[in-house]
């Protein structure tokens, strides 16, 4: 998945919106209350997970977990349990949602609690980059959603829509002729996943590091829809720290109506990686997990805090990474370790 990190441009941007140059939060005791909250993550002590979200027994990070018992690695086993314990988004792969989404909103339903689920299918995917694909035509895409959302039925779900799919119209990555139709699409899916009775449904913003302006998005925001939509995502599969997405998200929100948002917290204990690089993005080295999910943020425009990029999952084939969103244990690991705050 495609994410431009453009560090002295987002830097730029903030100083414009009064923050700090790398201010983790709105103030000196909101920055002591988030380290003290990934501190929690990363040494264990934040207990089980908080709120109402559905944690995979048989993630890739669990079966991990077990694997490494088994051959003896107990302290990295351990560590990994960071990962293993808290809930996390589930991608469905392929031409078929319906089986893994009937799994998550099954499992979470014996536990009464909420699937996190991620649609990433929309025509002309990640500009052909690393994450390339997608449905091949705007009717397998309409087939696609609807699969999805009826796969779902009336068991409750979280489902961030179509992360880069905006962000990628306003950087230009995705062509001009393409425009229209995926402003269409994405407000369709819109009204499709909400004819669930217990979906909750976030179209995806990018990052403050990627579109460093937030109003740079709010027009392409409301052509696709997110008046219907409870809210957008920020931050997914990227490392902003969370005082420097908060703030971006109350900008953005003010723009588009009040709607609230979600933040993608899993790799961003230790903020992004430093320096102004076109590959920043992509499995960075020395990242540690970020603050646990939680639906009881305190925030009244942030309604979650989520793992939506599994931990674990590799960016794509570059620093030595697997294919993109393909388990990758040894970076998995370092995550654990270096769950802190910077």
């Amino acid at each position: 998945m495609h994410r431009l990190l453009r560090t002295f441009t987002a830097l730029a941007a903030f100083a414009a919106l009064g923050l700090p140059a790398g201010c983790s939060s709105d103030s000196a005791s909101g920055a002591k209350e988030e380290e003290a909250t990934v501190r929690e993550a990363a040494t264990g002590s934040a207990g089980p997970p908080e709120g109402a979200f559905w944690v995979d027994p048989d993630s890739p990070a669990a079966r991990q977990v077990e694997q490494w018992q088994q051959q003896g690695r107990t302290r990295d086993a351990e560590a990994l349990r960071r990962i293993s314990e808290q809930p996390m988004a589930v991608w469905p792969a392929g031409d078929d949602p319906a089986p893994d989404i009937a799994q998550a909103t099954r499992g979470a339903a014996k536990e009464n609690r909420t699937a996190v689920l991620v649609a990433y299918n929309i025509p002309h995917r990640d500009c052909g980059q690393h994450s390339a694909g997608g449905a091949g035509s705007a009717d397998q895409y309409r087939s696609w959603v609807d699969t999805f959302a009826g796969a779902i039925g009336d068991a409750p779900a979280l489902v961030v829509l179509e992360p880069d799919a905006i962000p990628h119209i306003v950087d230009g990555c995705t062509p001009a002729e393409y425009h229209e139709d995926r402003y269409q699409l994405l407000s369709e899916a819109i009204q499709r996943l909400k004819r669930q009775p217990e979906v909750k449904v976030y179209l995806d913003a990018g990052n403050p590091g990627w579109i460093s302006e937030p109003g740079k998005l709010t027009e392409p925001l409301r052509k696709a829809g997110v008046a219907q939509a409870d809210g957008f995502s920020l931050n997914v599969s990227n490392f902003q720290s969370d005082g420097t997405i908060k703030a971006y998200g109350r900008t953005l929100s003010a723009a588009v109506g009040g709607k609230h948002f979600v933040m993608d917290t899993s790799r961003n204990g230790r903020g992004p990686l430093a320096g102004d690089r076109q590959d920043a993005w992509c499995n960075p080295p020395g990242r540690g997990l970020g603050t646990p999910p939680t639906d009881r943020t305190g925030d009244p425009l942030v309604d979650a805090v989520l793992w939506i990029k599994r931990p674990g999952d590799s960016d794509g084939p570059c620093r030595g990474g697997p294919a993109a969103g393909q388990w990758w244990p040894d970076y998995a690991l370092g995550l654990a370790r270096n769950a802190k705050a910077a």
